[in-house]
């Protein structure tokens, strides 16, 4: 079974993962704060310390984050999606974000999905 990574452990996030883990997919996750992951952590998910980590660990990253700012942040920070996703991987930003960022995503050398 392919492995997801999943970016942004709120509200949203933990329920997409816990749906994910109790489906029997393999989930790894990063949100800023650890301590903020340890509910899906405690069901099974796996921790990475960057969202590049998540990416390279992974077949599909998602990311469900607050704002387009750190929409910005996770896909082209230093330690960002970019930095750890191949070619092809599937990437799927469900943040409420702007139009500009969305087309800038989907412009990804990687399979870029823009769920509005």
């Amino acid at each position: 079974m392919q492995r997801i990574g999943f970016i942004g452990t709120g509200v949203m996030g933990t329920g997409i993962i816990n749906n994910l883990l109790g489906a029997g997919y393999e989930v790894t996750v990063y949100n800023r704060t650890k301590a903020h992951a340890q509910a899906v952590l405690d069901r099974g998910a796996r921790w990475a310390e960057t969202p590049a980590k998540v990416a390279a660990d992974t077949a599909i990253t998602m990311s469900m984050v607050g704002f387009p700012q750190d929409v910005e942040n996770i896909y082209f920070g230093d330690d960002g999606i970019l930095a750890g996703a191949e070619p092809g991987q599937l990437v799927v930003d469900m943040t409420t974000s702007t139009p500009t960022l969305a087309r800038k995503i989907t412009a990804l050398p990687v399979s870029a999905a823009w769920l509005p």
